[in-house]
């Protein structure tokens, strides 16, 4: 299993807490300038101190299926806001939209840091049911952060749906998963039921965001986003509507939960097989 390790901070405090903030909106489709502008204001109005906030899946065009028209470079016009923004409110930004790289189009969640440096993961899992597989490249690498100590697994909506991507290894390589997602509203029930499974066995907190509202095509969306802890229990759930929200997750919680019950000791330990689409 590929997978890189991006540090943001080198100073580790076991027992630190991270503070996140949660954009659970509603899209404007394909309309990236609206996007851009509506979310700066959600992000400028943040009053309480923070440090990851975390927008849904193609934040700034909806789940289309246009890459060649709603595409742009890692030097354009999203990144560059991103980039800005994070400076700006001194926090790291994360989402995904679509990258045009080498004439290929990837899904790609970016990390931006708030000085400028960033990382990016590739969506693992491309969606066939709509047709994503035919429009975009798959990635291969898992990215995990690393954010004063606590460490990361950042991952794309249908991902979700693949407990082997999220797999914790026996050395516990995470800390925190993050999905960011446009999941259909129709379809609910799997998104809420599998965020509390890869908490449960993971033994990691799981945050899940994702967009209200309907789309270009007529998709409705309910949110539903959620942060789960360490032993699958719900510590936030909004559905339906537009929210900004922040919590902080316990970083002895965590530790406490792992060592009281160390069910890590007895995973299966594997590996994936290369094939044809690991380059």
């Amino acid at each position: 299993m590929g997978f890189c390790i991006f540090k943001a901070q080198s100073k580790i405090n076991k027992l630190s807490s991270l503070h996140f903030t949660i954009i659970q909106s509603s899209l404007f489709w394909e309309d990236k300038g609206a996007n851009l502008d509506m979310l700066a204001q959600k992000i400028r109005n943040i009053s309480e101190p923070t440090e990851i906030i975390v927008l849904p899946e193609m934040f700034n065009s909806g789940f289309s299926m246009q890459p060649d028209k709603m595409g742009e470079t890692m030097e354009g016009p999203t990144v560059d806001w991103m980039r800005r923004l994070s400076a700006e409110k001194k926090a790291i930004i994360t989402g995904s939209l679509i990258i045009e790289e080498n004439g290929k189009y990837f899904n790609r969640l970016i990390w931006m840091l708030p000085n400028g440096e960033y990382g990016h993961y590739d969506k693992r899992h491309l969606f066939a049911f709509a047709g994503e597989d035919q429009h975009y490249t798959a990635g291969n690498k898992r990215l995990i952060a690393s954010v004063k100590g606590w460490k990361i697994n950042l991952q794309i909506c249908y991902d979700l749906r693949f407990p082997v991507w999220a797999r914790q290894t026996s050395n516990n390589e995470y800390d925190v998963l993050v999905y960011v997602a446009n999941w259909p509203e129709k379809r609910s029930h799997a998104w809420k039921t599998l965020l509390v499974a890869r908490a449960i066995e993971n033994q990691a907190f799981v945050v899940g965001v994702n967009r209200v509202g309907l789309d270009g095509n007529n998709i409705a969306h309910s949110g539903n986003s959620m942060v789960v802890g360490p032993v699958g229990e719900v510590l936030y759930h909004s559905a339906d509507q537009e929210s900004v929200f922040q919590i902080t997750l316990n970083r002895e919680e965590l530790e406490t939960t792992r060592t009281q019950f160390p069910f890590w000791k007895d995973a299966d330990f594997f590996t994936i097989q290369s094939n044809a689409s690991f380059l």
